[in-house]
């Protein structure tokens, strides 16, 4: 078989195994991998910075570890790899160089793996679509008319086009469920504290942001979870220690879980047939494994959390944009009309009006913490839609031109009285409203690819777990790869 056919069929752990035999070396699959870059890269613009020169020279070196010689793609946010352009999809940021590696890097340098570049994202990962004024449109695989998802748009498009097997992701909102969705893959969002965002950052977004990959197979990400888990000298959560390590709970029977399920939008949109069609058919793939699946969720208002989520997003975008703007010595109007709307939005919020929207997070784990009394496992689907058009989500021009002009005129509070405001958060939020739960209760989730729609496009659906308990959903996805894999679906990308 040729080397870029055995990049493309095989998974990163078989990859290390051909690795350790030495049936292949580490230069062979980098080169492969290079090759697919560059003949996919011109329709995807998946790959934000190349660094193949420093692959190359690690390539050449001794490698060790469980991935060792594997090629990986790291995600141009919170993943800064020392000496290499970072730039968080940011026209500001086009020549920020990072200064130290992230322990996310360190820890992915130590288990062998070989970095090639980083992946696209939102400026400042801040949609679930990936199109940015600095790299231009990432495109979906499985249509290249359709966007990816995002902020790991640029991860998810790499993986699923099988330039190589895993790539580095984060989610704050979604951000690595809502790509795995809409790319046919898994994604697993960890525990809060699960993975160390250190040494620059304590925790992202009060603990809502977690790191990990998005990956073909479900062995692969709970390998990956071996390799990234664990704290770093003063991070400000540490979680306590999985019992065994997660590989070894790939196979393990998971038992017979009691199911909750919901195709409700938390915030009243519509949801689309796919979506409920996908937790139908998984709902009834789960019944014929033993588990028990009846319709139920947590009593959360969904309004009042989307509520939280975007009192969340405004303080954390204002912070970072004035954080940029003063490090970098640079103008405010270098950021997108969107972004620099919401930072002002952010700064028009009273501290006093923060503080009131966490303090109902505890409400919202409250209640999921009663639901998981009764139920092991929450089904939804993973979004209300499938991955919109290139374009179809961009601001309309009315609304940045008022947003333009209601920044220049700092008018923050306006902006946060006028409807400009419920058209910016539910226009993203409507297509995807079921995923900031995890975020802002702490917990782990899932999306698994078990269904794909009528025009051919992946649908995810969602499983979130109690805190701590990422063994349960590794189990219970091991089961469903093996009985309905999804491996074997692949875009017709030449």
């Amino acid at each position: 078989m040729a080397l870029t056919g055995q990049l493309q069929e095989f998974d990163a752990t078989a990859l290390a195994a051909l690795v350790a035999k030495g049936d292949v070396s580490a230069g062979e699959l980098l080169e492969a991998a290079l090759a697919r870059i560059d003949a996919a890269e011109p329709r995807l613009n998946a790959v934000a910075v190349d660094m193949r020169d420093k692959a190359h020279k690690q390539a050449a070196g001794k490698l060790t570890g469980p991935f060792a010689g594997v090629p990986f793609l790291l995600k141009d946010i919170l993943q800064d790899y020392a000496g290499s352009r970072m730039t968080l999809g940011a026209v500001a940021l086009r020549d920020n160089i990072a200064t130290r590696n992230a322990a996310y890097v360190d820890r992915c340098l130590a288990a062998g793996l070989v970095i090639i570049g980083s992946t696209a994202t939102p400026e400042l990962g801040l949609k679930a679509t990936t199109e940015t004024i600095l790299h231009g449109a990432t495109r979906n695989p499985w249509g290249l008319d359709r966007t990816p998802g995002g902020s790991s748009g640029g991860s998810a498009a790499a993986v699923a086009a099988r330039i190589l097997p895993m790539a580095g992701a984060s989610d704050g909102g979604g951000s690595i469920r809502i790509p795995a969705a809409y790319c046919g893959l898994f994604g697993l969002k960890p525990s809060r504290g699960r993975i160390s965002e250190g040494p620059a950052n304590g925790e992202g977004w009060e603990g809502a942001v977690c790191s990990h990959v998005l990956t073909r197979s479900v062995r692969d990400s709970a390998a990956m979870l071996d390799v990234l888990a664990g704290p770093e000298p003063g991070d400000p959560f540490v979680i306590p220690p999985p019992a065994r390590p997660y590989a070894q709970e790939v196979g393990a029977d998971p038992g017979r879980l009691r199911i909750g399920f919901s195709t409700r939008s938390p915030i009243g949109g519509a949801v689309a047939p796919e979506m409920t069609d996908a937790v139908a058919k998984a709902a009834t793939l789960l019944e014929s494994l033993g588990h028990h699946v009846e319709e139920a969720e947590p009593d959360i208002d969904g309004g009042l959390l989307s509520r939280c989520y975007m009192g969340l997003y405004f303080g954390h975008v204002a912070a970072l944009v004035d954080d940029i703007k003063r490090r970098k010595k640079i103008p405010e109007s270098s950021f997108h009309p969107d972004t620099r709307a919401l930072a002002l939005l952010g700064r028009a919020m009273s501290a006093g009006a923060y503080v009131e929207l966490q303090s109902h997070w505890n409400g919202f784990a409250r209640a999921l913490g009663a639901f998981h009394a009764s139920y092991d496992l929450f089904l939804t689907p993973v979004t209300a839609m499938g991955p919109a058009r290139i374009g179809e989500l961009e601001t309309p021009e009315l609304l940045q031109t008022l947003s333009k002009l209601t920044t220049a005129l700092h008018a923050g509070k306006l902006l946060l009285k006028s409807g400009i405001v419920d058209q910016l958060a539910y226009k993203n939020l409507e297509r995807t409203p079921f995923t900031q739960l995890a975020n802002l209760t702490f917990v782990p989730a899932m999306s698994v690819p078990l269904h794909w729609g009528e025009d051919g496009m992946p649908v995810g659906v969602q499983f979130t777990a109690r805190f701590g308990e990422e063994h349960t959903l590794l189990r219970l996805a091991a089961q469903l790869e093996q009985v309905s894999p999804w491996a074997n679906r692949k875009p017709n990308l030449k």
